[in-house]
């Protein structure tokens, strides 16, 4: 019976001390590894892309003027209607010009005629002078009448031609063929030769030009990329050079459905505005585009042979604002990469250093990981989102050389690791 008591305090103290030897287990368990989805980085050739702004201009551009004056008898076209080359535009009164035709045909007929005359008397003295039946100087002087009057057969044919050329120009004729303007001038109207105003102006609108704005500070930059190697021109065709690839966004945000080309950089910068035109060529079979019309266009400036492409989810920046990215290094631990990014690509930052091809980048989880953290590397769609509340940290990467010149969506560079 005096052992009871005792017993009763050892159960006591046996279950006092249970939980606490629990909550030690507890305790000393390891923390769970975090898992992340990665992707392997992967170079390849990137096209480098700028958008600017540019305004349309005709191909060719034509005023039609007359070349002979008078009244306008007929106008055979429809103002705003396509015209080819060499079509009757309008018609000037032709009589004045078959009279003049006639009038140089009858001289040049008399200028024939005396011709013959003084070639016969040249013969005829020429056949005296040795008999002395004529002096010297009457054998010079009908041989040199008989030159004078061929000569008037020059001077007569050339007018008579410039008379023909003046009945033709009666008929006023596209130059080149295009789209024509309103007709400044209607039948009955009176014109002269070489007149200030034109008649109408004939617009060739297939192709078309594009003069677009770059600044020159850009211009050099691209230079000395392609200089350095770090940027290279696409392919050649027909062993001359391919020019810029250039496309187009029509003014209501639609996309162009043909493609274009460089064909010239202006050699001056226009000291307003620090800025150098380069006109593009486009086709332009259906007349969409018109004269004047603002447009924008994405240039293809390049190709970098070697670029790195990285999902922008991916990358975060430090307390300084310079972009870094997150990477599964030797061991599945992790490491911090500080990087440079040389402009933004659809949804991917162009990465110029700091990453390299078969790095693993990490795509999701372990947001908050220090450097050197064990991780589980674990499959996931690659490119997807991250996880709720784990991107507070992504924002842009401060310094983006190229923030002015974003395009659209390419396919990331990152693939997801098995």
């Amino acid at each position: 019976m005096r052992s009871f008591p005792i017993l009763g305090a050892c159960a006591l103290c046996v279950l006092l001390v249970l939980p606490a030897c629990k909550d030690k287990t507890r305790q000393a368990a390891p923390p769970p590894v975090p898992e992340v989805v990665v992707g392997t980085i992967e170079s390849k050739p990137v096209p480098l892309k700028t958008d600017l702004s540019g305004r349309t201009a005709a191909f060719m551009v034509a005023e039609v003027r007359p070349q002979v004056g008078g009244i306008i008898r007929n106008r055979p076209f429809t103002e705003g209607s396509p015209v080819k080359a060499g079509q009757v535009l309008y018609e000037i009164d032709p009589e004045p010009f078959q009279a003049a035709v006639q009038q140089q045909e009858g001289s040049l007929a008399n200028a024939r005629a005396t011709v013959e005359s003084t070639r016969a008397l040249s013969e005829r003295y020429k056949a005296l002078l040795p008999m002395n039946g004529v002096s010297k100087q009457e054998y010079d002087n009908a041989l040199a009448a008989y030159r004078q009057a061929q000569a008037g057969v020059q001077v007569q044919t050339a007018a008579l031609n410039t008379a023909r050329i003046n009945l033709q120009n009666t008929k006023v004729k596209a130059p080149i063929s295009g789209r024509t303007s309103r007709s400044a001038v209607t039948p009955g109207a009176l014109v002269s030769a070489n007149q200030a105003a034109a008649l109408l102006t004939i617009s060739q609108l297939d192709p078309i030009y594009v003069d677009i704005v770059q600044s020159s500070s850009e211009l050099v930059r691209l230079r000395e990329a392609l200089r350095g190697g770090t940027l290279a021109r696409e392919a050649t065709q027909k062993g001359q050079p391919a020019g810029q690839r250039v496309t187009l966004m029509m003014e209501n945000g639609n996309p162009y459905p043909h493609e274009g080309r460089i064909q010239l950089t202006e050699v001056t910068v226009d000291p307003s505005s620090s800025s150098v035109t380069l006109r593009a060529v486009f086709p332009n079979p259906d007349g969409v585009l018109l004269p004047g019309m603002y447009v924008r266009t994405v240039v293809t400036e390049g190709v970098t042979s070697n670029g790195i492409l990285v999902p922008q989810q991916a990358i975060a920046r430090d307390r300084k604002g310079n972009p870094t990215a997150r990477v599964v290094g030797a061991g599945d631990k992790i490491e911090v990469r500080q990087l440079v990014v040389a402009r933004s690509i659809g949804t991917d930052w162009l990465v110029t250093e700091g990453l390299k091809a078969g790095d693993r980048l990490v795509l999701e989880g372990a947001r908050d990981a220090q450097p050197g953290t064990q991780v589980k590397v674990v499959s996931g769609a690659a490119g997807s989102p991250p996880a709720p509340g784990a991107g507070s940290n992504a924002a842009p990467p401060a310094g983006n050389a190229g923030g002015s010149s974003q395009v659209g969506a390419t396919q990331s560079a990152a693939r997801r690791a098995p």
